[in-house]
């Protein structure tokens, strides 16, 4: 499988303005190759690069290798509009976000990602070294920082492309490796379902609570904050926005990658599968009051869900994606569905046995029954496509046809992690 191992370069401020030069020439030639592509309608990698590859190189001092991958991320930008567009995900064809996607070439930043591969870019990886193509020449002895675990990923399996990115005047290289996976436990003994929500970003069928209320009190509060600076407008406050306009981000692709780690851990230790909930559409589903559109659509449980499948397949744990609908209203123990079991967001209640139990928990079992029901029905499945999307509020998990698949099996005692935890 492919992993992209991030590193931090530590260029002199020689190198990196030769970096800098180099990525603003790459891109504003990108830029004059795209306007060619949308005039001549020429979007294919073979039929543009006969038409700009020797302008390129000669207008903006590229080598050979580097107006290839000019041109390529040209036909890839290209690409991606025109399957975004045949997703819908630009709006119905004439609307005014569908013209404006498709009635101009499509621009790149400044300091968008260059691709790079061997032929320009040598790693020395022990001495913690690269030697890159840049405008100025070949720039050598730049250094770069990483963990012992992704030095070692990277002399042992880095294959293939490496984009250069600058972000805050800071720079990185994504490697790409190929990552041998696990063998696949094709007999897992049960599995571990996952309830995503809103004020408890997962909770596990054995009643573990990953990040909960502390959490959302943070980021009510960075709401908060942001709204206040936005409002005030002056130039320090739009320098403070600038300075934490990624934090929120960067504090959820953690947690995520927190969540993810431990959830795949504890699956592989005991032998279990993960099950987690088809979203599909769940934002085109819910409809919500305007207070709570922010909290629902913030954070990205996609990325969640995401990482939680690379990272089981790269352990050998089976994933299964199962229907969500009524699981937040079915009861776990007798499987009596009733809107009035869930008496509040927290708390389910049966109306029929007099099951009680916290909401997220009795879901997460409901998720894990109908993944072990699937399981032995013969649907495995390890990497679904797409990966679910944002979830809605509790009671909301509603699709075409809900599954009544159910398994019976004794239940966990229940756990609570603390928030920090993961």
């Amino acid at each position: 499988m492919k992993l992209v191992v991030q590193v931090k370069l530590l260029p002199t401020p020689v190198q990196a303005a030769a970096l800098e030069a180099t990525l603003h020439a790459c891109n504003e030639a990108a830029s004059w190759v795209s306007e060619v592509a949308f005039e001549k309608d020429a979007k294919n990698n073979f039929a543009l690069r006969k038409l700009t590859y020797d302008q390129a190189k000669a207008r903006w001092g590229l080598g050979a290798q580097a107006a290839q991958h000019v041109i390529k991320k040209t036909c890839d930008a290209y690409a991606a509009l025109k399957a975004n567009l045949r997703a819908g995900n630009l709006g119905r064809p004439g609307s005014r976000r569908h013209r404006k996607a498709t009635g101009k070439p499509v621009a790149f930043r400044p300091d968008s990602a260059q691709p790079y591969d061997d032929r320009m870019l040598s790693w020395q990886i022990p001495g913690r070294r690269i030697s890159i193509w840049t405008v100025s020449g070949r720039v050598k002895d730049v250094a770069f920082t990483a963990s012992p675990e992704q030095l070692a990923t990277l002399a042992l399996y880095r294959k293939g492309e490496s984009d250069l990115v600058c972000r805050d005047g800071m720079w990185f290289l994504n490697a790409t490796c190929e990552v041998p996976e696990a063998e696949p436990n094709t007999d897992p003994v049960d599995f571990l379902g996952i309830d995503l929500g809103i004020v408890n970003i997962a909770t596990t069928s054995d009643g573990e609570i990953m990040v909960g209320r502390g959490l959302n009190r943070i980021r009510a509060r960075e709401r908060g904050l942001r709204a206040k600076l936005q409002k005030k407008n002056t130039p320090s406050a739009k320098r403070r926005l600038k300075k934490r306009r990624r934090k929120e981000a960067r504090r959820a692709r953690d947690i995520n990658h927190k969540i993810a780690k431990h959830v795949v851990a504890e699956a592989e230790r005991t032998g279990r599968g993960i099950a987690l909930e088809d979203l599909t559409g769940i934002r085109e589903r819910v409809r919500l009051r305007k207070p709570q559109r922010a909290t629902h659509s913030s954070w990205a449980f996609a990325q969640l869900g995401a990482f939680i499948a690379y990272k089981a397949r790269r352990a050998g744990v089976p994933v299964v994606y199962v229907d969500p609908a009524y699981t937040s209203r079915t009861c776990a123990e007798c499987g009596h569905l009733d809107r009035a079991n869930r008496v509040s967001h927290a708390w389910f209640a049966c109306r029929s046995c007099g099951f009680v139990d916290h909401a997220d928990r009795n879901g997460s079992r409901n998720i894990r029954a109908r993944a072990w029901e699937l399981w032995r029905c013969g649907a495995q499945s390890t990497a679904p496509a797409p990966p679910p999307r944002q979830r809605g509020g509790a009671g909301r998990k509603r699709s075409a046809t809900a599954s009544g698949a159910r398994c019976a099996s004794p239940s966990p005692q229940r756990r609570v992690v603390d928030e920090r935890s993961s």
